[in-house]
Order: C-alpha cells, then sequence, then structure tokens
C-alpha cells in the first residue's frame, strides 16, 4: 500500500526508523491539533501539528517556542492507512520522523525471515535517530497499525539543526545513550530470564508505556494487542504465551480478551521477575 501525501514537497520519505523507546511524559498543549481528518467511517482523528509533536518529544524539550516552530516549518506531512509499510530494514537513514496520530510498528528480521517486534510508537513519539546520525542502513522496519500520520524531518535539516542546538545534541546523546541501555536489557533478559519471567517483564513494560487503566484508582492496566503480536515482542511462539498466560489467568493475575489483556495484578508479575532474578542456592 503507498502512503498518500499529504505535504507541500515532492519529496518521498522511504526510510525506516531504529528500535526506540517512547521518551516519557507528555506535557499538555492546549494547541497541539491540526485537525481536518477523518476516520472511513466519519469519526475525527486528533492530529497533533509538527509543533506539538516536538514539544512532546524529550529530545526537543528545553527549546524555544520559537526554535520549535522554525523546526516545525522544516517538517513535512505524509498518511498510511493500516498495514501500510513504512520503511523497510536496510534503507537509508535520510528523514526523521514523528508521529502525529495513530500507532506505528517498530520491527526487525533475521537472516531466516524471523521476525520480533521492537516497540509500538504512539503521538508525540519520534524515531529514526540513529539512522540519521550516523548515515548506516535502518536497523528495523515500520508498519502502521493504523490508519497514522507521521511528520518529516530530512537528514540534512535535522543535522543542521543539531549543530545549531546544544541542548538538541546533548538530549540526542542521552536519547541514544538510552536506546543502548535498553538494548543491553534485552540481551540480559534473553540470556538470565526464564520465558515466563521475559514474558511478564514485557507484558509489565508495554503496559505501562501503552496501556491505559481498566478501572478507577485499583492499578488494573489494559492493553489493545494480541498473544500473537505479543509473541512477535518475545520472538516465542503464540503457543507458550497463551500458556503461559492461561495460568496466570486461573491465578487472577491477568484477565484475557479478544485483542486485549488486563493486567489485575501487577504485583505478582512483579514478584516472578524478582524470584526468577533471584540467584539459587
Amino acid at each position: 500500500m503507498k502512503p498518500e501525501d499529504v505535504s507541500q514537497q515532492p519529496e518521498r520519505y522511504d526510510t525506516v526508523p531504529s528500535s526506540c523507546i517512547p521518551a516519557g511524559p507528555r506535557p499538555d498543549d492546549d494547541n497541539n491539533e491540526a485537525g481536518g481528518e477523518m476516520e472511513p467511517d466519519g469519526t475525527p482523528v486528533a492530529v497533533l501539528t509538527a509543533a506539538a509533536v516536538l514539544r512532546r518529544n524529550y529530545m526537543f524539550r528545553g527549546l524555544s517556542d520559537a526554535t520549535l516552530e522554525r523546526i516545525a516549518a522544516l517538517a513535512g506531512r505524509r498518511q498510511y492507512q493500516k498495514g501500510a509499510v513504512i520503511f523497510s530494514q536496510g534503507d537509508s537513514g535520510d528523514a526523521l520522523y514523528g508521529v502525529a496520530s495513530g500507532r506505528v510498528r517498530i520491527s526487525a528480521s533475521g537472516a531466516g525471515g524471523r521476525e520480533v517486534f521492537l516497540n509500538i510508537m504512539e503521538p508525540g513519539d519520534t524515531f529514526g535517530e540513529i539512522a540519521v546520525m550516523d548515515g548506516l542502513p535502518r536497523t528495523a522496519g515500520a508498519t502502521a497499525l493504523e490508519r497514522t500520520t507521521l511528520i518529516v524531518l530530512k537528514r540534512a535539516d535535522f543535522l543542521g539543526l543539531v549543530e545549531r542546538e546544544p541542548k538538541l545534541a546533548i538530549h540526542l546523546l542521552k536519547l541514544l545513550c538510552q536506546r543502548l541501555r535498553w538494548t543491553s536489557e534485552l540481551v540480559e533478559e534473553s540470556a538470565f530470564l526464564s520465558g515466563p519471567a521475559r514474558l511478564a517483564k514485557r507484558l509489565l513494560i508495554l503496559a505501562q508505556l501503552h496501556g491505559r487503566p481498566a478501572t478507577a484508582d485499583d492499578g488494573t492496566l489494559e492493553m489493545r494487542i494480541s498473544q500473537a503480536e505479543l509473541a512477535h515482542f518475545l520472538g516465542i511462539s503464540r503457543q507458550i504465551v497463551n500458556q503461559h498466560l492461561g495460568d496466570w489467568a486461573k491465578a487472577g493475575w491477568v484477565t484475557l480478551g479478544r485483542g486485549r489483556i488486563v493486567i489485575a495484578d501487577p504485583a505478582a508479575l512483579e514478584r516472578l521477575i524478582a524470584a526468577d532474578a533471584t540467584p539459587s542456592g
């Protein structure tokens, strides 16, 4: 599926993001919606302006409003339908991306074609910093999980901003260090945690980043994710995920629904992870 170009710029932006993690809490913005977009069924879609995406992202935090507006003026916009491949692993790193609306799945494939999901990017998240900085091919691919609008900042413009804005350069360094720590944690999980503990940890991380309270003030978290998708995040079979989730559902730790998981007892999952990480004897 080809994206629908809604910018005034003729360039194509077919690159791929590196594995990313959201940059934390996002401040409120009273003027953050560009508006004007609708779902096929006529439902209005909230679309962040380029400036709002920048304000919500850690990397650009602390820059003056005037500077953010100048950066936003350099950005184009592109729309992708649900299921559209935005970019592929190995493409050139010629742009930085930000999510204005919708959701994007970041994934990587091995030599045998096995795909592992790395992250889900939501409105306010940016991705693609690593390949944009080093100029090497993208390390992962991206797919629109629903109708998605992205802002696009070309590599030459972004590198010029890094040279002119010391705060941006410092934030970028911190973000890249965060990526490195995250990658190191994934290696450690694979090496030292058992399958159930890995699943519990990833479930809690995804719920913290992308979940929402299932009910008021009881600590439960609900997220939209299928068991097959969760298996792809861990690189294991759906059957194994189903077995462990089924056991946890019987214990009252989680509640399972069609395409959703509710974490009813986060503390129980945390105890499972802690017990697995504690050396025996």
